[in-house]
Order: C-alpha cells, then sequence, then structure tokens
C-alpha cells in the first residue's frame, strides 16, 4: 500500500492500491469486497452495467470495435471502474491435439478481459506485459468466464488480476500490466 495508508480510509500518494472489488460470478472470500474503485477511495461507488449491449462507456465502445474477440464468440458481460466479465463457449475449432481447449484462446480471453478493465477509466490503455497460469483443462463445450479486476493504478501503469472460470471452478489465473499511450495526433 502506499506509503502504510490503507486505501480505505487514507490520502491516496504515492503507489495506489486497490481494495478488493466485487466481480459479479465470483464468490466472496476469494478476492473480491463488492465495491468498485472509487468507493475503495472514497469516491462514489461505480456503476457496473450488466448489461453491457446498451453501454456505451470506452470499454464497450472498443469491445464494439474488437473484431478479434467478437470474432472468437466472446460477449462482454459487465463492466465497471476498473473491473470488467467477459464471457465465451469453447468450440472445436479450439481444441488442441489433447482434447482440452488451446492455451493461447484462454489467454485471449483473459486478455480481453483485462482489455476492457483497464480501459474502462476512458484514456487509451494498452497491455505491457502478462502471463498465466493454467490451473484445470478446459474443453469444447464449456462456457468460461473471465473475470478482470483492477489491483493498482499508479502514474500511467496499472496491475489486473484476471480469473477465469468455469460455474465456480476456477480454469487459469491472468495478471496483466497495462500503460496508459498519450494520445498520438495526426
Amino acid at each position: 500500500m502506499g506509503r502504510g495508508e490503507d486505501v480505505t480510509t487514507g490520502p491516496r500518494t504515492g503507489l495506489q492500491e486497490r481494495a478488493e472489488p466485487g466481480i459479479p460470478g465470483v464468490p466472496p472470500g476469494t478476492g473480491t469486497s463488492g465495491r468498485s474503485a472509487a468507493a475503495a477511495t472514497g469516491g462514489t461507488p461505480g456503476r457496473v452495467t450488466p448489461d453491457p449491449a446498451g453501454a456505451h462507456g470506452p470499454a464497450a465502445r472498443m469491445f464494439a470495435a474488437d473484431a478479434a474477440s467478437r470474432g472468437l464468440g466472446m460477449t462482454l458481460q459487465a463492466v465497471g471502474e476498473g473491473t470488467a466479465s467477459v464471457g465465451m463457449t469453447v468450440t472445436g475449432a479450439m481444441v488442441n491435439g489433447h482434447g482440452n481447449a488451446h492455451g493461447g484462446f484462454l489467454f485471449t480471453l483473459a486478455d480481453t478481459a483485462f482489455a476492457c478493465a483497464c480501459n474502462s477509466y476512458g484514456p487509451q490503455a494498452v497491455g505491457a506485459a502478462a502471463d498465466i497460469v493454467f490451473v484445470a483443462p478446459a474443453r469444447e463445450g464449456d462456457v468460461l468466464t473471465a473475470h478482470a479486476v483492477e489491483r493498482t493504478r499508479f502514474g500511467r501503469s496499472g496491475v489486473y488480476d484476471v480469473r477465469i472460470t468455469r460455474d465456480d471452478q476456477v480454469v487459469a489465473e491472468f495478471r496483466g500490466h497495462s500503460r496508459v499511450i498519450r494520445a498520438v495526433e495526426g
């Protein structure tokens, strides 16, 4: 935490950690507390959009223009300040030679949720680095959900965790590092 301050009560100076916000579909006690970034910092609670089809925010606009993710059948299920949930059903074309969902598709699902969460504030953000840990196999027909949550933002950088689940089972854990880019005039 920044300079030993509790993010729920103390001033936000230096490195700013997030209180653990809630993510739809993630059970309590698994890294969520039901609070948005604004609520965690004493501001107005962020709005989570349960029906992103009607959402007009920066993350929803970015997802609407994301032909790669939409082409894989992904759907933006929820988006809020620093959070997002994206769903995908594993198709036969996504299965590897072992009969499991190819890790590249799982990474893409997590990366899409990460992108929506880090672009939820407005300034354009891109991934600077990411890694994934595969916990359990997914198979054809599995309905997966990637729940992204911001852990900290500092300067133009941020750290986000994404958990991919099938029902209540964890399939993969992903960590992404974002960077807000400066507007390019052209």
